[in-house]
């Protein structure tokens, strides 16, 4: 019996259904959800008045989800450039950042269902003399956007198709805006749900003046292979679209529901 004893003792250090990790390995770490974040999105992310307290949409999201799951959420701030290779290199379970579905990261990730809508939108100074409509209107002027998002890919795309301009590349999206503001660049292409965030206020120094349909759907991203977790996360977000949980989220964070067409 000590021998049949041993025996299931070293099988059961050998495979991961013995190991540390919670629910047959769907998480890095027992009791705990570890998700990926650039804080610095927002409404979708940023830190408090205090410089520490992470708050946004994504950030009570990972939260509620984490709730639902039975585990314990655990928020790690990346910059935006590392933040698949954290995932790519087990830094954390999922990234919760306002990624958006497209072809490329579904062929590289689990993405779970989504569950917010986004277009892009064109953001100037007040009071720019610039008369811009349009993102063909854009010729000749300085762009700022952030790298390697989907206002990068939009850029690209534009300039694959004839459109001149000099593209200011940013690792940050706020300092975008800080550079609109101080006029380092002209015009920000940005998601139009950051840059309703940045418009509103009778204070605020910018203004939409163009904004796309929504084209674009944000969802969770998880390593690929792991099933386990993609289905739970997607139950999770069922039962928080169900229970009111996301609409509640959405109104705090952004003014208005932009989820529940989504269900």
């Amino acid at each position: 019996m000590k021998k049949l004893l041993l025996i299931a003792f070293v099988a059961c250090m050998l495979f991961s259904s013995c190991s540390k990790k919670s629910d047959g390995g769907m998480v890095l770490k027992a009791g705990e959800f570890s998700v990926g974040v650039n804080v610095a999105y927002p409404p979708f992310e940023y830190y408090g008045s205090d410089g520490k307290t992470a708050l946004g949409f994504d950030i009570e999201l990972g939260n509620a989800i984490a709730k639902k799951l039975g585990l314990e959420a655990k928020i790690v701030d990346v910059a935006w450039e590392g933040i698949f290779a954290g995932l790519d290199t087990n830094k954390y379970d999922c990234v919760i950042s306002a990624i958006t579905i497209i072809p490329e990261r579904e062929a590289a990730y689990e993405l779970s269902k989504p569950y917010v809508g986004n277009g892009q939108a064109i953001i100037l100074k007040k009071g720019s003399a610039l008369k811009i409509s349009k993102p063909e209107d854009l010729r000749g002027l300085i762009i700022g956007y952030l790298s390697e998002s989907t206002s990068d890919i939009f850029m690209t795309k534009k300039a694959e198709s004839g459109l001149k301009f000099t593209a200011a590349e940013y690792d940050d999206a706020m300092n975008s805006f800080a550079d609109l503001k101080n006029g380092r660049c002209d015009a920000v292409v940005s998601d139009s749900l950051v840059a309703a965030e940045y418009v509103s206020g009778d204070d605020s120094p910018f203004e939409i003046v163009w904004q796309g349909k929504a084209e674009e759907f944000m969802g969770i991203a998880m390593k690929k292979g792991n099933l386990e977790l993609k289905n739970a996360v997607n139950k999770a977000l069922d039962e928080l679209a169900a229970d009111g949980t996301l609409k509640a989220l959405s109104e705090k964070n952004f003014g208005r529901d932009i989820v529940s067409d989504l269900w």
